[in-house]
Formats: C-alpha cells, sequence, structure tokens
C-alpha cells in the first residue's frame, strides 16, 4: 500500500502517525495491499479556495477528500491480480483542526487521526448527508479509531517495559553496560 503525504500547512505535526492512521483505516476496510493515497496538509486560505471550489461554500473547512475510482488499466486483461487502486487524495487543514481539537478535549494529532480516517471513508464511498448513513459512517469511523488507538498503545507496551527494566537493571549493576574504569582513591 503506498501512502504518500505533503506537509504544505506550515505546522509541525507527526506526518508517519497520520499515515499510520490511513494504513491502519485502509487495512480495517480491506482495501487492497496495491492501493495508492495521497494526503496534503495545507494552509487555512489553501483549504478555502478548494472548499469554495468543490463545495460552493464559503471559508476553510478540516477535510476533504477527493476519490480518484480509477484502476490500473494499463495491465494486461490476462493478469491474475487487479493493478494498483489509486484510491484519491485527502486534504486535511491542521489550522483549522486545533481549534476542533481544543474544543474536543484532545490533541490536535487526534484530531488529525480522527479527520484521516473520515477522509478514508469518504473515498472509499461512505457519506453522512442522510442520517441513516451518518450513524453507519461514525460508528465505523469511531471503531476503526478506538481499535487504532488500541493497537498503537499495545505497539508501545513492550518499549516502555523494556525501558522500565533498563532502569531497574542499571540501579542495581545488571545492565548491559560496561562497567567504569576504577579510579584509585585520593
Amino acid at each position: 500500500m503506498s501512502i504518500e503525504i505533503a506537509n504544505e500547512s506550515g505546522v509541525a505535526v507527526d506526518e508517519s502517525s497520520i499515515v499510520a492512521a490511513a494504513r491502519f483505516a485502509l487495512d480495517r476496510m480491506q482495501v487492497s495491499k496495491l492501493a495508492e493515497l495521497s494526503v496534503l496538509l495545507v494552509e487555512l486560505d489553501v483549504m478555502a479556495d478548494l472548499h469554495e471550489h468543490w463545495m460552493d461554500l464559503p471559508g476553510p473547512t478540516d477535510v476533504m477528500a477527493f476519490p480518484m475510482d480509477e484502476l490500473d488499466s494499463a495491465r494486461r486483461p490476462d493478469a491474475s491480480e487487479a493493478g494498483p487502486a489509486l484510491l484519491g487524495d485527502i486534504v486535511l487543514c491542521p489550522a483549522f483542526a486545533k481549534d476542533q481539537a481544543r474544543k474536543a478535549g484532545h490533541s490536535l494529532l487526534d484530531e488529525l487521526h480522527l479527520l484521516t480516517v473520515h477522509g478514508v471513508l469518504h473515498l472509499l464511498g461512505y457519506d453522512h448527508a442522510e442520517p441513516a448513513e451518518e450513524r453507519e459512517m461514525f460508528t465505523l469511523q469511531n471503531r476503526i479509531l478506538a481499535d487504532f488507538r488500541t493497537a498503537r498503545a499495545e505497539a508501545k507496551r513492550p518499549a516502555a517495559q523494556r525501558s522500565a527494566d533498563d532502569k531497574v537493571l542499571g540501579a542495581v549493576g545488571l545492565d548491559d553496560t560496561p562497567p567504569r574504569e576504577k579510579r584509585p582513591q585520593d
């Protein structure tokens, strides 16, 4: 799975974490490993221009999704597997999302994870225009985010345990660091 990310927003964020959230959502949705996705982080004015041009709505927004819905048509018809699916682009606006994160009581990165998953679901055809669609999409979005947070916490647990073990071992002199040279007493 190819996920490209470009941060043109001027806001420093953990880009690898955003890619991880997108990859997790795509895996959960059983999207082909050959899929391609682009994530772009932009400034407020760029997002406002996109929002007005494509949605006819004034001002910036938090996330927009631009599905491509193309399959690789250059492959041979007798090939056994489909070519890479060009899912499309997710555009995020961290400056806009920052205020939403504050109001929601979580970090900007948590908000960007939410918006990334939201964008992935839009690329896969989910929408929230009607109440039933909204329930379905937001239930799925919340489940994916909860599973993503759990997976991240579980992945960090062994490293945290190793660090704690190293501190204890170091305190009693059983760590792997070479002993200091002994100096004669003055």
